[in-house]
């Protein structure tokens, strides 16, 4: 784009004025922005003002030479933009800043035109108006990826505090926690996702933040939560308790049947104890055959209570040895089980006739020696599954 000289004569009358331009932008212009006023004055005298006055400089630069591959580039822009996003401005207080000064620089040129040059004015707000959207652009662009990459380092390291206190490794009163805003009584809950079928990360990672969504919204906060594929584990920062139909949300958003174990911690010090405790009650329940839901440790102490491992331990789940070959035998012994040995019920869940049923039983017990129409038969029996699915 040629420009006639009287533009370029016009604009040369702003040179002198861009010292004081830049300091009016950044100490009248952009005050009336909310939020403005709040910025420490070195912020506003020092960065701000250097880059208005790279704004402007650039825009003489290129009445001088039309031509943008010449008249230089934006990084200055993008480095602050930058700072601007680590520091925790809100985006759009910075684009304003960019409109504002947009406009101040029109106001200059205005102040400085003469009668009749009302042309040459046109041209020079005709570059202004094309170069500011580029700048624009330039600056959302690196102040939404300077963001995102905060945001993703503050998501792994909070992941990994999460972890760490969830695994033990991570003392209770240590500096770090204090991020996680964990302070008094928590709700622990481990969640079991039903296998989905073969699936992309991309197809996971939108299925998690749905769940994600989910547990937000049940609990009115933002839980801490560690999700993969199959589940995971949950700390919610309150006593509270969760809801019944939590599973039933979880199963809607993930399109899969969910298991939901809940435990409570007294304070952030029983937290470690509370997370193994709720994977260990959703793993029985699993063992089990219970139904997917949400699991207490009251819906299954007595089996929690067989699982616990001793030295008498390994001969317990050494009777199942003789079936161990037989897969069809342990699903049809867990499922009796399950059923509280209903041998319809357990027909019908394994699509059998209870004849069948009745014969793989017979079977069971005489290869194992375990009595299963006996209160001790069944409970060793159930000591049993539990020991050996501990073990897999």
């Amino acid at each position: 784009m040629s420009l006639s000289p009287e533009a370029r004569s016009l604009a040369a009358r702003c040179e002198p004025r861009v010292n004081e331009l830049a300091r009016r932008m950044a100490r009248e212009s952009f005050e009336e922005l909310p939020g403005y006023a709040e910025l420490p004055d070195d912020v506003k005298d020092l960065e701000i003002a250097a880059t208005a006055r790279h704004g402007v400089r650039l825009f003489l630069r290129r009445v001088g030479d039309p031509d943008p591959d010449r008249s230089g580039n934006h990084r200055v822009f993008r480095e602050r933009a930058a700072q601007r996003a680590e520091e925790g401005m809100p985006l759009h207080l910075l684009l304003r800043t960019h409109a504002l000064g947009v406009y101040a620089l029109w106001q200059a040129l205005r102040d400085v035109a003469r009668p009749g040059e009302e042309a040459a004015l046109v041209e020079l707000v005709d570059i202004l108006l094309q170069s500011h959207p580029a700048i624009v652009g330039a600056v959302a662009e690196t102040y939404l990826d300077e963001r995102s990459a905060l945001e993703a380092e503050q998501r792994a390291q909070q992941r990994s505090l999460v972890r760490g206190l969830l695994d033990g490794m991570v003392p209770p009163g240590h500096v770090l926690l204090d991020q996680l805003r964990l302070e008094g009584p928590a709700l622990v809950l481990a969640l079991g996702l039903e296998t989905p079928p073969a699936e992309g990360p991309v197809a996971v990672r939108r299925r998690l933040r749905r769940v994600q969504t989910v547990l937000d919204h049940s609990f009115g906060v933002e839980v801490l939560a560690l999700l993969d594929g199959d589940g995971g584990r949950v700390i919610v920062p309150e006593d509270c308790a969760p809801p019944e139909d939590l599973p039933r949300r979880l199963s809607r958003a993930s399109g899969l049947r969910v298991r939901v174990a809940a435990v409570p911690a007294a304070g952030p010090e029983d937290i470690t104890d509370a997370g193994r405790t709720a994977t260990e009650i959703l793993r029985i329940a699993r063992a089990c055959g219970v139904p997917p839901g949400l699991h207490r440790l009251d819906d299954v102490l007595l089996e929690y209570h067989l699982s616990r491992r001793n030295e008498s331990s390994h001969r317990i789940a050494a009777l199942l040895d003789p079936v161990a070959d037989r897969p069809e035998l342990v699903e049809t012994l867990r499922t009796h089980l399950s059923h509280q040995q209903d041998r319809r019920a357990t027909a019908a869940a394994l699509g059998l006739h209870p004849n069948t049923v009745d014969n793989r039983l017979a079977k069971i017990a005489d290869q194992t020696g375990i009595d299963l129409s006996s209160p001790r038969g069944t409970a060793l029996a159930l000591a049993a599954l539990l020991l050996r699915d501990a073990e897999s």
